[in-house]
């Protein structure tokens, strides 16, 4: 039978990478200057590279998803530690928010589609913008309350040692917080950085045999109420 480390591994490697698609879709994407959206560039930018355009935003919208499969690997993790409270509350808000942030390079398609076929790209974002904007809303807040409950639970569990367990908790937050900054260098750059500072070091704990020893332990360790009869 595999021990718990080696079943923890593939996981842990799934939790560490997927930092990295999301870092580089982020960091591969045209700069958009100014406060968001700003349609003129994003125009110019959609119809100076199309097929960058087009990768960018499949590489975004994988990335999106293999963060909710993240947090699920996570919340397992958290619940073999002794915390299954707050993971579990925020679990289904994570994956929605996953989902509707992965809607977002979707309907970025519809300006690479028009200079495809020789229309205009900025009439087309500019006709989906009032869906954009309440779906970017929803998902950041949908995912920031999930993202929340996470940090809560990773305080409460013994997954982390103190120093890690802040920075994990501080890193979601922060992560959180970056998608409602108008500013692209905030939602692509500092949600990246954020969201790599928050994995790492789950990843790394769960890649680790004493870690996993550790974890196994505050299961299995009995509750006493009182002294023992005997």
């Amino acid at each position: 039978m595999p021990t718990q480390s080696a079943t923890s591994r593939p996981a842990a490697a799934v939790v560490a990478l997927t930092p990295l698609v999301l870092i580089t879709a982020f960091v591969l994407h045209p700069h958009l200057p100014g406060r968001q959206p700003n349609i003129e560039a994003l125009a110019q930018a959609v119809s100076s590279d199309p097929t960058r355009w087009g990768l960018v935003h499949l590489a975004t919208g994988l990335g999106s998803a293999l963060l909710a499969v993240v947090f699920l690997m996570i919340s397992n993790y958290l619940r073999r530690a002794g915390e299954d409270r707050w993971s579990a509350a925020g679990l289904p808000l994570i994956i929605v928010g996953c989902t509707l942030y992965a809607m977002l390079p979707a309907m970025e398609f519809a300006p690479l589609a028009a200079v495809e076929s020789g229309g205009d790209p900025a009439a087309a974002q500019q006709a989906l913008f009032d869906w954009f904007r309440p779906v970017l809303i929803a998902s950041g807040i949908i995912f920031g309350a999930g993202a929340v409950l996470f940090a809560v639970s990773i305080t409460r569990s013994a997954a982390l040692g103190r120093a890690a367990t802040r920075l994990v908790a501080g890193a979601l937050v922060i992560m959180a917080l970056s998608r409602f900054v108008p500013l692209s260098a905030v939602q692509f750059y500092v949600q990246g950085l954020a969201c790599y500072a928050a994995m790492l070091p789950l990843a790394y704990a769960m890649w680790r045999p004493s870690a996993s020893a550790r974890v196994s332990r505050v299961v299995s360790q009995p509750t006493t109420t009182g002294p023992g009869v005997g």
